[in-house]
């Protein structure tokens, strides 16, 4: 935004400390007028015949004070000059900073030294600030290249498959239209995952009053073929917990939980719980199931986009795109919830949703 020229901060800053050091010298002249030179008679005899009169303190008296005066000015505008100058350092410093941030250098940080103040805890604010928007731009350069990756790969394979049956015409056609419609199918779902990601991120939906028991039961009925495919026991337990939100998305964010919990668990003889409950002004979702032990340093890298750890990858229909926790994650925080996963020391993962309670 382009604006007019004007005064710096350090001239305006000069100019009040030695407007402030003139007003006390004349304020201090003011006095000695006030409370000496009046009361001193103005004739030739002086003050008791012996002291000199008004009219010759004063010219005596004013030209030291017209230097003094003088001088207080300069000393104020050099001394404000220097003084303003030292105080504005640190804005300076962080003043830089922001250009070189503007200029895409995110990695720089200011780290002040010196004692807490006003510009210290500016700085340090600003460097969290740089921080966590590093962080968030290389989140979202990292989302952008895995989301395009994983775009590429459908589309890489319908060209191949188009491609052996240009060249291979006596090719069966019913299979080649099965693995073609399969290969769509996966990019239309990680399409609208993504979508639905965006959308969660966004936070732009209607807020009505929603029961997550009644999101966990539906949840639990639509995978209980899943589970029972797996031999593995699904259970939904609890109490009403209801809360503000978009029923849509918190379905969705039950629905991934399950499945994650259903798809990545033993091979067979398996359980999944979900529990719901309420807790004063909180409600609480908890998804818990058995499978294999989940390395510490995972656990927090599975609620980032496309992040796949190595033991919970699977190759089967059911695969996913990567996106099942992020978008769980994009919408417990846009209902302003929490979601902490700790793996269970016997193996598999617990998952604890915790939103705001809604209107009962």
């Amino acid at each position: 935004m382009r604006r007019r020229p004007g005064l710096s901060v350090r001239l305006k800053l000069t100019l009040s400390y030695a407007g402030f050091l003139a007003v006390a010298g004349a304020l201090l002249l003011a006095v000695v007028w006030v409370f000496l030179l009046r009361y001193v008679p103005d004739n030739a005899q002086g003050l008791l015949g012996i002291s000199p009169n008004r009219y010759l303190l004063i010219h005596t008296f004013a030209p030291p004070a017209a230097v003094a005066m003088a001088a207080l000015l300069v000393f104020g505008l050099v001394g404000g000059w220097l003084l303003a100058g030292r105080m504005l350092a640190p804005l300076t410093r962080i003043t830089q900073a922001a250009r070189r941030a503007e200029s895409g250098a995110l990695s720089h940080r200011i780290r002040m030294e010196g004692r807490q103040d006003e510009f210290r805890e500016l700085s340090d604010a600003f460097d969290s600030m740089l921080g966590q928007l590093e962080s968030h731009v290389a989140e979202q350069q990292r989302f952008a290249a895995n989301a395009s990756h994983e775009l590429r790969t459908p589309l890489a394979i319908s060209r191949s498959l188009l491609d052996v049956a240009r060249k291979d015409p006596t090719r069966d056609r019913d299979e080649l239209i099965e693995r073609l419609h399969e290969v769509n199918m996966r990019a239309i779902g990680l399409t609208e995952a993504l979508l639905l990601l965006s959308r969660g991120e966004r936070g732009t939906f209607t807020r009505e009053s929603v029961d997550l028991s009644l999101l966990a039961e539906e949840a639990a009925e639509t995978l209980l073929p899943l589970a029972e495919g797996r031999r593995i026991t699904l259970d939904v337990t609890g109490g009403v917990a209801r809360t503000d939100g978009s029923a849509e998305l918190l379905l969705r964010m039950v629905t991934n939980l399950v499945q994650n919990a259903v798809v990545h668990n033993l091979p067979t003889g398996g359980t999944v719980t979900v529990h719901t409950e309420a807790h004063g002004d909180t409600c609480v979702l908890r998804v818990e199931n058995t499978g294999p032990r989940l390395p510490p340093d995972l656990v927090p890298t599975l609620t980032e986009p496309f992040r796949r750890g190595t033991e919970r990858v699977r190759t089967d229909e059911h695969a996913g795109v990567g996106l099942g926790l992020a978008i769980v994650r994009s919408v417990v925080l846009a209902h302003d919830g929490t979601l902490d996963l700790l793996p269970r020391p016997s193996g598999g993962l617990l998952v604890t949703v915790r939103l705001p309670a809604g209107d009962h």
